[in-house]
């Protein structure tokens, strides 16, 4: 079906219009702001309201495109930007630098959102922060990256406050034609078209693309006219509807992603899931597998999990995508059977504790740790997290070998900088901080006076405080407010005080009426007159979330108290937007979850670079980042539930803080009225923290600890067709008969002064010496490592058994020591590929 362009009726006869579709339709522009002057020409209103420079684009007349085109000093700013633009797509990036000649070719991004541009509204929260931040730096840095997600027809619900302070959900629909995408077409023009099988009926996904600097991002959606009306939905909504509708869009983010990826000949050696929403990946990349090498499916996903990397942002375990096994049985039963070649409880049981139980859900985090090579959390304290939520899958192995690493979230920072900030960097450390190795800038951060500081500090928060009044007039506008309280929104706070900043999903865990414990408190804090503080407050409750909507409600009520209501606002429909804005003028960000259920949190980090600081729970990033000279934290470190005692005990420590020592320092000025305390803080804060949380740092790491060895693996499980792989599979099944005939037949230890010596006998069950390891393992002492020896094998033809022996220092008492049997493979990763363990009785 050769389908029409939405794009037929633009003036693509006029002399460069080309150019600046092309400029128009790169999101590079929403972190690099060269093309905002063109826009602005073209229609200032316009732009200044959608940020969107395709919209504006289309919405200009002819006769002013042809006008501004004709126009030298135009025409030649557009040619220099479009050079510009192609000569950064080309350049050697940190990539080609320094991993050009490593097996690393291609990887595929998966995610179910992705926070890129306002003008792009694909995203929720923090899930799609992630991903966009993290495209964009892997353009930035050369990484060979391509992402898959969903073109949503309506995405996330949109925010209005109504007059009794309840939110209400609105769904403005995403006209294709007028977002910063194309329709991807073949060869002979036809627009790309993808067709999977659902019960009963096939469904045709048309396929998009957005150029996101020099990487390329494909999104699918199912509102083709060909389908019936329940399955063009099926791209209606983010995180919208049921689990039947859940399902659906899973099916089409993993096997339609992949599928579509081989559409247009991207090859991937690695598959980045970013969370288990794309877990569906990992079974069509081992069906398309099994089609070029003719192995089995349990060979193939043996074979290509080697090459996909699970990126966990849950930290509870009720936050997993789970669906009823009837419904798994009804929607893939057929795929498993004809596809996979295999049954629907072998299916089942990959995303199961136990596969014998008919009556567990299917669990797609479960799916995507076994189909994957690595899998990481996405903080350091999230990532013990994530070894506590899956021990289950391990069982007998220690917690702290469940094999899930951490990357830690970084933002990608020329997207969340202010203008003011990024002169102010690039003054102090030069044109290309961002695109590769950030060592350097600690340093140069720290020789930046305080005057330049403060006056940094002072033109950002005008700019916000300026925005905030623009923004709730408009509000209030919408609402109906009256004339005289739009008039007084245009006049609120003052660019001179201290300015705090409240800004997230709103759900009970995440805990935003903390500051609300004690109301009177906190307004004596906001009112004193010689000492003035203002809050802006913003978030978002998912509709569903009745008790997170009840948060908001709490807050509405309080701000409309008239003594109130100079001093706190809340801005409604957060967005990216918003979210620069408030970003790039608070002087300190608040944060206050209960510990550990923030995986990560980001929008901490997109203060640093604008010199705001942090004020948070130890949770997320925050408890790997802070320190007494770079910001303030509330908590002791420690998990205490839900408990409403100690919710009482952290408000008042937030409130001791703000009292008697944030605003007292930021307050305290010397002769020239410069806050010096305050700005020392200010400039660890951005020297220390601002590298060391961006997404440079993040993809980096991905590239150099995961990505690269990942493509290794895979590359060596498919020589030959995937012979090694089918050994692998030959291998583990034998192990997996035999291992129950393993056994201790012995352990002794003689001890000195000075050593402890083992001697441990091991009946093999019948498998060779080089299938298993027998260790010696001691937990860890205090905040150390657990000891984990290998013992050596001592070759005696005459043994019955095999011999190991270990000698090791006596500082610890020798019965702090276990003997243990683990399996044993060149290039296999155990426990996650093969969790058997054996421990001595």
């Amino acid at each position: 079906m050769n389908m029409p362009s939405l794009h037929d009726q633009l003036p693509t006869d006029i002399d460069g219009f080309d150019l600046l579709a092309e400029l128009s339709l790169d999101l590079r522009s929403t972190w690099n702001h060269a093309t905002d002057e063109i826009w602005r020409t073209l229609d200032a209103e316009l732009w200044e309201a959608t940020q969107n420079p395709w919209v504006v684009l289309q919405a200009a007349s002819h006769e002013r495109i042809e006008k501004q085109l004709s126009n030298p000093e135009f025409r030649e700013r557009v040619n220099q930007l479009v050079k510009v633009r192609r000569d950064a797509a080309e350049a050697p990036g940190w990539f080609q630098q320094f991993h050009a000649e490593s097996a690393l070719k291609s990887v595929a991004y998966f995610s179910m959102e992705y926070m890129l541009s306002e003008a792009l509204p694909i995203y929720s929260g923090g899930l799609g922060n992630v991903a966009g931040d993290q495209l964009k730096a892997a353009s930035d840095l050369g990484v060979p990256a391509t992402g898959i997600g969903l073109l949503y027809q309506q995405g996330y619900f949109r925010q209005a406050i109504d007059a009794d302070g309840a939110q209400q959900a609105l769904y403005p629909y995403n006209d294709p034609g007028q977002l910063p995408v194309s329709p991807l077409r073949t060869d002979d023009g036809e627009w790309l078209r993808l067709k999977i099988s659902l019960p009963g009926h096939s469904v045709w996904l048309r396929a998009w693309k957005a150029n996101v600097g020099r990487v390329k991002l494909y999104l699918l959606d199912s509102n083709d006219p060909a389908n019936l009306p329940v399955y063009r939905s099926i791209t209606s909504e983010l995180y919208g509807g049921g689990p039947e509708l859940r399902l659906m869009q899973e099916m089409v983010l993993g096997i339609g992603g992949w599928r579509l990826l081989k559409a247009v000949g991207v090859a991937p050696d690695v598959c980045h899931l970013n969370e288990g929403h794309a877990a569906f990946a990992v079974l069509e990349r081992a069906r398309d597998f099994m089609d070029e090498s003719g192995q089995a499916f349990d060979a193939s996903l043996a074979i290509t999990r080697a090459g996909n990397l699970f990126t966990t942002h849950t930290a509870v375990a009720a936050g997993f995508d789970r669906f009823d096994p009837r419904r798994i049985e009804q929607y893939l039963g057929r795929y498993a059977r004809e596809q996979l070649g295999i049954g629907v409880r072998e299916l089942l049981a990959l995303g199961r504790l136990d596969a014998d139980d008919d009556s567990e859900p299917f669990n797609m985090a479960y799916l995507a740790v076994r189909g994957s090579g690595a899998v990481n959390g996405v903080s350091r304290l999230h990532g013990e997290v994530s070894r506590q939520l899956f021990e289950p899958l391990f069982p007998h192995w220690p917690e702290e070998e469940v094999p899930i690493t951490h990357v830690t979230n970084g933002v990608h920072v020329p997207t969340w900088d202010s203008a003011p900030a990024d002169a102010l960097w690039t003054k102090a450390c030069g044109q290309c901080r961002w695109r590769g190795t950030t060592d350097t800038l600690e340093q140069d951060m720290r020789a930046v006076t305080d005057e330049q500081l403060w006056g940094f500090r002072l033109a950002s928060t005008h700019a916000l405080v300026d925005y905030a009044r623009s923004r709730l007039s408009r509000q209030l506008a919408g609402s109906g407010a009256s004339p005289e309280d739009i008039e007084a929104a245009r006049h609120l706070f003052d660019p001179a005080a201290l300015t705090l900043g409240f800004a997230r999903r709103f759900a009970t865990y995440k805990r935003p009426n903390l500051l609300l414990h004690e109301p009177d408190r906190l307004l004596r804090l906001l009112s004193n007159s010689e000492r003035p503080v203002q809050l802006i407050i913003a978030g978002k409750a998912h509709p569903a979330d009745q008790a997170g909507q009840d948060l908001i409600r709490q807050w509405i009520q309080f701000i409309r108290r008239a003594e109130v209501r100079p001093h706190v606002i809340f801005i409604s429909d957060y967005d990216m937007l918003l979210t620069q804005h408030l970003v790039r003028g608070v002087d300190v960000w608040l944060n206050t979850p209960r510990r550990p259920w923030e995986a990560s949190g980001t929008s901490g980090m997109k203060v640093l670079v604008n010199g705001g600081l942090n004020l948070s729970e130890l949770d997320g990033w925050w408890a790997e980042a802070y320190s007494p000279d770079v910001g303030w934290a509330i908590g002791d470190g420690k998990e205490h539930g839900d408990d409403p005692q100690w919710d009482a005990i952290e408000a008042n420590q937030l409130y001791e803080l703000l009292e008697n020592e944030v605003v007292p320092e930021y307050y305290d000025r010397n002769e020239l009225g410069i806050p010096s305390r305050w700005l020392a803080r200010m400039r660890e804060s951005m020297a220390r923290l601002t590298p060391r949380f961006s997404a440079v740092r993040t993809v980096c790491e991905y590239t150099e600890k995961i990505y690269i060895p990942a493509a290794n693996r895979i590359q060596s499980r498919t020589k030959l067709g995937g012979v090694a792989g089918t050994n692998l599979v030959n291998w583990k099944h034998a192990l997996m008969e035999r291992w129950s005939s393993i056994r201790f037949v012995d352990v002794a230890v003689t001890s000195s002064e000075s050593e402890h010596h083992f001697v441990v006998q091991v009946d093999p069950g019948g498998l060779e010496a080089g299938c298993i390891r027998v260790e010696m393992f001691a937990d860890a002492i205090q905040d150390g490592e657990p000891e984990r020896l290998l013992m050596n094998r001592q070759v005696d033809d005459q043994a019955s058994h095999l011999v190991y022996e270990l000698s090791v220092p006596s500082t610890r008492p020798a019965n702090d020591y276990t003997a243990r049997i683990l399996p044993q493979h060149e290039g296999v990763a155990v426990p996650l590929e093969l969790p058997l363990i054996l421990w001595q009785r």
